[in-house]
């Protein structure tokens, strides 16, 4: 059974740097897309940012492009999100998925098949 484990959240101040891990356990997750998204409260879940399986396909919503950069590392079954210059609209709990029909890049969440628990991430003013 696949399971994502999501780390690294929690409360930084404006213009802070944190960087988020998730972690692939139960299966191999080298062959498939992957991708991060947020929620915050009282608003729907959003797309924040995709991998394709290599890592040489990347792609980011508009509002965190430029500011967060996403990576994998495949031998380690862990993907990333460095998340620079927060801000605290940035605030939401994010969410790592991956998309086992596919090895490329996709922005739609119900794409996502497996799903970790979240984490918290919260900017201060």
């Amino acid at each position: 059974q696949v399971q994502l484990v999501e780390s690294g959240g929690g409360l930084v101040q404006a213009g802070g740097s944190l960087r988020l891990s998730c972690a692939a356990s139960g299966r191999t997750l080298s062959r498939y897309g992957m991708g991060w998204f947020r929620q915050a409260p009282g608003k729907e879940r959003e797309f924040v940012a995709t991998i394709s399986w290599s890592g040489g396909t990347t792609y980011y919503a508009d509002s965190v492009k430029g500011q967060f950069t996403i990576s994998r590392d495949n031998a380690k079954n862990t993907m990333y999100l460095q998340m620079n210059s927060l801000k605290p609209e940035d605030t939401a709990v994010y969410s790592c998925a991956a998309d086992l029909h596919s090895s490329g890049v996709s922005i739609i969440s119900y794409e996502y098949l497996i799903w970790g628990q979240g984490t918290q991430v919260t900017v201060s003013s």
